[in-house]
């Protein structure tokens, strides 16, 4: 011992950490990694921005755009490790380039079928605010900027809260981190048949939107009947004076009778654009 001692003794100190350094393995990352890192985390953050920027709710004018870019990062970074390995592709070459524009897409398409929901709730608002009189009293939506009558921006709160109730803001991540199994990154996307069901999707829920707002027109428009009766045999009788607020009065009453009714088609209508993004995946 004392032997080794003294042969470890006489190498001097420099030569030592010299050859301890020697031994230490090297770190390096060519421009391929790196590339495919790049590749890794931003196909996917298009995907996720894209949904984030036009899903209701948190893609409104309402979420700051800083809001709205941390989440699409921490959802990111929540997802990309359990989605499947991206191509191995050059994120700047043309096939790169046209792998980022699907993605984005695809986000966007997912984010713009549960968001139609809430554009035919304003819809049916808007036809009620018509028959009631109330078409004048607007205000500016601060979800989109501009101006609706106060009874759809209040169809839109309500239809807020029955989304969050029902997890609507749940399923719809956990769809997007679905959308990553069936349809994987790569160059192909949503083909003919997917936007076709967004169309179609579209037809139906604005056909929707007068099932939602039928029952009150039409009583609405059976007190106008009984009005204008009553207008010819009463010409003395100011039909104007009187109409206008039991119209609104009659209106209220029909809103409050038919809001059970409302959430049989909300709970409908989020099912099935749930199942129209799906199918709207699977027609890759």
């Amino acid at each position: 011992m004392n032997l080794f001692q003294g042969l470890l003794d006489e190498i001097p100190l420099d030569s030592r950490l010299e050859q301890n350094n020697n031994h230490k393995p090297m770190l390096t990352i060519n421009e391929a990694e790196i590339m495919y890192l790049l590749g890794l985390w931003s196909w996917p953050f298009l995907r996720i921005a894209g949904m984030v920027m036009a899903a209701p709710i948190i893609g409104t004018r309402a979420v700051p755009g800083r809001t709205r870019i941390i989440l699409s990062l921490a959802l990111c970074a929540a997802i990309v490790p359990h989605a499947p390995p991206p191509p191995a592709v050059v994120i700047f070459s043309p096939t790169g380039l046209l792998i980022a524009a699907q993605q984005l897409l695809i986000g966007a398409a997912i984010g713009l079928v549960i968001r139609l929901v809430f554009v035919v709730v304003e819809l049916a608002g808007q036809i009620i605010a018509q028959q009631m009189g109330l078409g004048f009293a607007s205000l500016v939506d601060p979800q989109t900027g501009l101006q609706v009558p106060v009874l759809s921006q209040f169809y839109i709160i309500l239809t807020t809260l029955m989304f969050f109730s029902l997890e609507g803001h749940l399923v719809l991540i956990s769809t997007l981190v679905d959308s990553f199994k069936i349809m994987p990154i790569g160059s192909t996307g949503i083909g003919r048949e997917g936007l076709e069901l967004i169309v179609d999707w579209s037809r139906t829920l604005f056909s929707g939107a007068l099932a939602i707002a039928l029952p009150i027109v039409v009583a609405l428009l059976v007190v106008n009947l009984s009005f204008g009766v009553m207008a010819r045999s009463a010409p003395q009788l100011n039909v104007f004076a009187v109409g206008f607020p039991v119209m609104i009065l009659f209106g209220v009453f029909m809103i409050f009778l038919t809001l059970d009714t409302l959430e049989i088609h909300l709970r409908a209508n989020f099912d099935a654009a749930f199942m129209v993004v799906r199918e709207m995946l699977g027609s890759a």
